[in-house]
């Protein structure tokens, strides 16, 4: 048996001692059907994170799914009324959205679907942790629903999205232009400012959210129920090789969960594996008077290792843009004391290291720095809002650093008047955010991506408008072209990757706060 044992893959070995362990915790094998019905899916698109789902017709007619999601059928095909207690390993497919192709992701994990007791959100929670331990050393981070809800209901209902948005990504310079819209109080203002900030080792970040949430009676339940479960976790026998913590960036759908939220990070992956919560809200949505909870755990990133380049514990790798916005964070690092001078010196090498404050950076394309990011191969970076918002990157948007600013803009030639019987053709290097942008206005479009001289198009009849960066308009009026409509301001962000920061959160802060003090 143990030849046989060897033979298998990481991921193989780590599924054989899961199927156990939750065998052992009374969850029974559950396999599903490779395709769904496609309207099962379609209805519950935010569930899925946004992703594309592969579609076929069936011999009847129907249009059919391969599978996205393990979640959605378990609790599609669960009577209603009728308790579960399960686990699978299946394959889903989502889409990659740098790749731009479908993936197959090796996933292995359990729900509950029943009257959902707190022994049952403890021994998901034990779980998890036991899962996460299986693959390396990793976190636990801790959220709830009710707190999350608590926040936006200060906020007016449209700015609720935007209130959760700048929770996932850090973001308390955007907190700030929200709370003071809402008219909330200075103090109010930059206690939640604080809290956009607080992640960390959930005992002492516990007790600092209890102070910053005083006046938040609904999100004080949620914490003392998070505190609850913290305590019963750390009488149990678990694993020293994952630690938990505190972070209200974590967050699934708000529309489908219900009440406590978490997500799993490993070192060697560089990314979130593992998603899991209480989702009686998608029960309710396909009229089912039931609660549920569980997790899924990808599989593909067990038994990876490490980069050489970015596995010392002891560097920070920076990803910075090439160009003069590269000069200038530089030049604002050495300011802050963060960088030593003298670490860039004129060659052809990619990585430049700075020993002594044991920094390690990379001169990359802006637009390739947020990827960069994203998967792990640097652990922050310096990118402009406008490729934050083109790329869609999932990073922590830790920091607006008040540089390179300017504003995406619609622009077209001064005699322009817009001809509504017929789509608006556009150029354009940002077809994302344009895309969007003109969705929100139900205006019909036609997309032209340029790559390079985008105030040609309108001059030459390529198309009516352009949608690119302006700083002062200058080259705008040089070839008799006006803005006519402002996009979204931009300027230099922070950013961080979402798993790092999980590991090396103390080094980061240091540099953060270092720069935050030159602004």
């Amino acid at each position: 048996m143990e030849e046989l044992w060897d033979v298998l893959r990481p991921e193989e070995q780590i599924e054989l001692s899961l199927r156990k362990l939750y065998t052992q915790h009374h969850f029974h094998p559950y396999h599903l059907n490779n395709f769904e019905d496609y309207g099962s899916y379609q209805q519950s698109y935010n569930f899925l994170r946004n992703s594309s789902i592969i579609t076929f017709t069936g011999n009847d007619g129907r249009t059919m799914a391969l599978k996205p999601d393990v979640t959605l059928s378990i609790a599609k095909n669960t009577p209603a009324g009728q308790a579960r207690k399960v686990y699978y390993v299946e394959d889903v497919y989502r889409h990659d959205r740098q790749a731009g192709e479908y993936q197959k992701i090796y996933q292995i994990g359990l729900e509950i679907i029943d009257t959902i007791t707190w022994e049952n959100q403890l021994e998901v929670l034990e779980l998890a942790w036991e899962s996460l331990a299986q693959v390396g050393e990793g976190t636990l981070d801790l959220s709830h629903m009710g707190i999350l809800n608590g926040i936006c209901n200060r906020f007016a209902e449209e700015d609720r999205q935007k209130v959760l948005d700048c929770l996932r990504d850090k973001s308390s310079h955007d907190m700030d232009a929200l709370t003071l819209k809402a008219g909330l109080t200075k103090e109010e203002s930059e206690n939640l400012a604080k809290l956009v900030r607080l992640s960390g080792d959930f005992e002492t970040k516990y007790q600092r959210a209890k102070k910053l949430l005083a006046t938040y009676p609904e999100a004080q339940a949620g914490l003392a129920e998070l505190k609850q479960l913290y305590q019963a976790l750390q009488e149990k026998k678990l694993s020293k090789k994952v630690r938990l913590r505190l972070d209200f960036s974590i967050m699934n759908d708000a529309d489908y969960y219900s009440g406590l939220l978490f997500q799993g990070f490993t070192k060697a992956a560089r990314a979130t594996i593992l998603y899991g919560g209480r989702y009686d809200r998608l029960m309710s949505r396909q009229g089912k008077n039931q609660g549920a909870i569980g997790f899924g755990m990808k599989l593909n990133h067990a038994g990876q290792k490490i980069p050489v380049v970015t596995k010392s514990s002891d560097y920070l790798n920076i990803a910075l843009p090439k160009g003069r916005m590269g000069d200038a964070v530089y030049e604002l690092f050495t300011k802050a004391g963060v960088a030593s001078e003298g670490v860039f010196v004129e060659n052809r090498k990619l990585i430049f290291c700075d020993e002594r404050n044991k920094l390690r950076f990379f001169l990359v394309k802006p637009s390739d720095v947020a990827i960069y990011v994203e998967h792990g191969a640097a652990d922050i970076g310096v990118v402009g809002k406008d490729v934050l918002l083109e790329s869609q990157a999932e990073v922590i948007e830790f920091l607006d650093l008040h540089m390179g600013n300017c504003r995406l803009a619609v622009a077209a030639h001064n005699d322009f008047e817009e001809d509504f019987s017929r789509p608006l053709r556009v150029s354009t290097k940002y077809p994302q955010i344009t895309r969007k942008y003109y969705e929100g206005k139900g205006r019909s479009v036609e997309l032209i991506h340029l790559h390079g001289s985008i105030e040609l198009a309108p001059l030459l009849g390529l198309s009516d408008v352009i949608v690119d960066i302006v700083e002062t308009g200058t080259t705008l009026k040089e070839n008799e072209l006006k803005v006519i409509e402002e996009v979204a301001p931009s300027s230099a962000r922070l950013i961080i990757n979402n798993a790092t920061w999980r590991f090396k959160q103390e080094k980061i802060q240091k540099v953060i706060e270092k720069v935050r003090e030159q602004l």
